[in-house]
């Protein structure tokens, strides 16, 4: 039986690299002709099919989904279980780990930015400058997380504007960051505006309206939340 044919056992680090594209890739796009699985596939020494499956497998734990009337792949094993639980319950721990092995499967590099859209993988580069701290860094690649998961939940538009420039938007928090810690990281927690929106005015004239959910919008978490209660300016 040839390498690529033998049951290769899943590893928590490999999973986590699983839940992190899980958060930014649309249940529909779970499909091994899309390039990020082939990528992925590739350096995990798997094939394209073994990644899909293993993210429907996930799907089959997810009560969001559950909710909408979708069932994954049975067949999701002990270790999936405990490591879908540990990510969901601890997102600003779990968020910034699986940023930095899935930096490290692509590139080597723990620290190395990468861009995940439904069907692109990016290393991006930033400028040099001076060496962060730890704890930065952990704050950083957690942020990068919740951005590409939620900007990627909304169709890279605006949720009230429809604007479709994905470089102007600003993932905002639903539940303000100072007042939830558990949802700091929480992509069910984001909504995609403009940097306009989120400036707002003092919380004294701040109204809430109901933002519907762009049609683009078909991530695993979102399509649940049919429309979220936000802060907005008049």
């Amino acid at each position: 039986m040839s390498a690529m044919t033998t049951r290769i056992p899943w590893t928590r680090d490999q999973l986590l690299v699983l839940l992190n594209l899980y958060e930014k890739i649309p249940f529909g796009k779970f499909d091994q002709s899309n390039p990020v699985l082939i990528q992925i596939a590739e350096r995990m020494g798997r094939t394209p099919g073994s990644i899909a499956m293993k993210l429907s497998n996930l799907a089959s734990l997810d009560e969001r989904l559950a909710a909408r009337g979708i069932k994954g792949l049975t067949g999701a094993s002990a270790l999936d279980r405990t490591v879908w639980a540990e990510f969901h319950q601890a997102y600003e721990t779990m968020a910034p780990e699986s940023e930095a092995l899935l930096a490290d499967l692509l590139t080597g590099d723990t620290e190395q930015p990468i861009e995940v859209r439904p069907e692109s993988i990016t290393v991006i580069h930033p400028p040099e400058g001076p060496t962060e701290s730890i704890s930065s860094v952990k704050v950083r690649r957690g942020q990068r997380f919740f951005r590409q998961a939620v900007l990627n939940a909304y169709g890279s538009r605006c949720a009230v504007t429809g604007l479709p420039i994905r470089e102007l938007l600003v993932a905002s928090h639903i539940i303000p960051w100072s007042e939830a810690a558990e949802h700091r990281l929480d992509p069910q927690n984001g909504i995609a505006l403009t940097p306009a929106q989120v400036r707002g005015l003092p919380s004294t004239t701040a109204h809430s309206i109901v933002a519907s959910s762009p049609s683009t919008s078909t991530s695993a978490w979102y399509a649940p939340l049919r429309s979220a209660i936000i802060s907005c300016m008049l």
